[in-house]
């Protein structure tokens, strides 16, 4: 670690107030200063924000809502998102936000397990909403579905016309910074969703990660817009709900389904200062030609989390944006705990950054007995940490089974180097044990990504009666047609010289796609059982 972030890591103290409220800290600013810009309707003010929560407070109460009920929120990137999450937690309800992408039975699912009273949703979902609600015991009627913009159907409640009928007047609920505020879902990578619930302290804990990966956000002038749904912890923690907090306006803006050329001219006709990009959409952003000379960026951070990204990548970063990626770690429990950040000289390739300011992060064992430098392990976060997650809705077993003595096992494997730099490897579930070698997939789909001809790429072990396993690799081709046993040979002959024998892929499947979760991270499980392994 650097003499100056070791310095400011260990002058860093936090500042947790007993008592605290997300939705009130985010209100205080200035009524007139914007908060929620979009591409094609007037800005939003935080006194417009703070009357339209106090309002949708009152008509949650109407609805029987009362504090520590759930609020579920089936919306995607818009206002009226931030003004359904801000209402739940002034009134010190829970809020639980839903992918906009879901089906049927993913909310049927979710709904049930936290027992949600009220659904807010829009004129795309209502139908499905509707039809559901005879199978959501919790949802008492039609009038508790809530729907945004017009037509709306018959017996379901306008949402538009409950904020015109309702009182502004409203106060903010007394909540500890413990008190629980919001149930993020896992996206299902391994097995069953679960509910991860988080208390009001988590915006606090996100702040000094989102800062760093940021380039010290805020700064005059920033402007914030992510292609992440405001569903999950990266759209709505890593981005909306710090942006509203520092005053940085924030840009909504989603896709149904993601464009990298219109990402880039959204960036560049919105004059977006600071972007997270998940790794998929930099992925399918390269395949846009120039961008460097078509559009004229104005970007001053951009950050991406949740797979590492490869030289390869971060060098295709550096030619189009003009500018370093800071890559960060964190996970749907505990989130941004570990960041580079290029502005204070702390990032290097490959690197999921160092430990965030206020953080504990080390590599341990699978008892929780921490490794020394260059052994792989699991990454761990030790507890007591204002980000980390009260535990499992419903589930004390799965929240128990999460640490180790106070560790935080995240499931993910990784090593530390002498400097404190932790890198990732992969999933546990995804470390592929080769002829007495522990190989991870990531390093393997870089080289892979580096080739000229391959878009995308997957790397899971296939079981196999020699060796244990063997490396299997599934390609997406820039050029379908090029697909054959010439470009297959050529690829592991790739990997084989650049990386090493025992690492190269012994069977390249060539598809089409490569399965994902709603989340964007590849469903590695998916293609092991496609192909048999473990």
């Amino acid at each position: 670690m650097e003499a100056a972030y070791q310095q400011a890591y260990d002058q860093f103290r936090w500042d947790i107030p007993p008592r605290f409220n997300i939705a009130q800290a985010c209100l205080a600013h200035p009524r007139d200063q914007v908060a929620v810009v979009s591409a094609d309707a007037p800005p939003v003010t935080y006194g417009a924000l703070d009357d339209l929560s106090a309002r949708l407070a009152n008509v949650f109460r109407a609805r029987g809502i009362s504090p520590g009920d759930r609020v579920a929120i089936l919306l995607s990137q818009s206002w009226e998102l931030a003004v359904s999450h801000l209402a739940a937690y002034r009134m010190g309800a829970i809020a639980v936000p839903l992918f906009s992408l879901f089906g049927p039975d993913a909310l049927l699912y979710r709904v049930n397990d936290c027992e949600a009273k009220v659904i807010v949703t829009d004129g795309g979902h209502q139908d499905m909403v509707a039809d559901l609600v005879a199978q959501l015991p919790s949802i008492p009627s039609l009038q508790s579905v809530l729907v945004t913009g017009a037509p709306v159907r018959p017996g379901l409640a306008s949402f538009d016309a409950c904020l015109l009928s309702a009182n502004s007047a409203s106060s903010f609920h007394d909540t500890s910074s413990e008190d629980p505020a919001v149930i993020i879902y896992t996206s299902g990578t391994t097995g069953a969703p679960k509910g991860a619930l988080h208390a009001h302290r988590v915006l606090l804990g996100h702040l000094p990660g989102v800062s760093l990966s940021h380039n010290l956000l805020p700064q005059p002038g920033d402007r914030i817009w992510t292609p992440a749904d405001w569903a999950w912890i990266g759209g709505l923690y890593d981005v909306l709900f710090p942006a509203l907090y520092w005053g940085v306006p924030v840009l909504a803006h989603r896709m149904d389904k993601f464009d990298p050329e219109e990402a880039f001219n959204l960036l560049a006709r919105e004059a977006v200062r600071n972007t997270f990009l998940p790794p998929t959409a930099l992925k399918i952003m390269r395949r846009v030609p120039d961008p460097q000379d078509r559009y004229d960026l104005h970007l001053r951070s951009v950050a991406s989390g949740g797979e590492s990204l490869g030289e390869e990548t971060l060098d295709w970063g550096r030619s189009t944006f003009g500018l370093t990626i800071n890559e960060f770690y964190g996970q749907t429990e505990c989130n941004m705990v570990l960041s580079n950040c290029a502005a204070l000289g702390q990032n290097t390739p490959g690197s999921a950054g160092v430990a965030v300011f206020g953080h504990t992060v080390a590599i341990v064992t699978d008892q929780g007995d921490p490794l020394p430098s260059g052994d792989i392990g699991t990454i761990a976060v030790k507890r007591p940490d204002p980000v980390m997650f009260l535990g499992y809705w419903k589930n004390p077993t799965a929240t128990a089974e999460k640490f180790h003595h106070d560790w935080l096992m995240t499931g993910d494997l990784g090593y530390q180097d002498e400097s404190g730099r932790i890198f990732f490897v992969s999933r546990a579930d995804d470390l592929i044990s080769s002829g007495g070698y522990r190989i991870g997939p990531g390093e393997i789909e870089d080289s892979l990504l580096k080739h000229p001809d391959v878009l995308m790429a997957a790397v899971i072990g296939k079981e196999d009666p020699v060796r244990g396993e063997i490396v299997k690799a599934y390609v997406v081709l820039r050029d379908p047609a090029r697909a054959g046993n010439t470009l297959r040979g050529e690829l592991q002959e790739w990997v084989k010289t650049r990386l090493a024998y025992h690492e190269y892929p012994r069977e390249v499947e060539f598809v089409d796609a490569l399965p994902l979760t709603a989340s964007g991270k590849v469903r590695r499980n998916v293609l092991r059982e496609r192909t048999g392994g473990t």
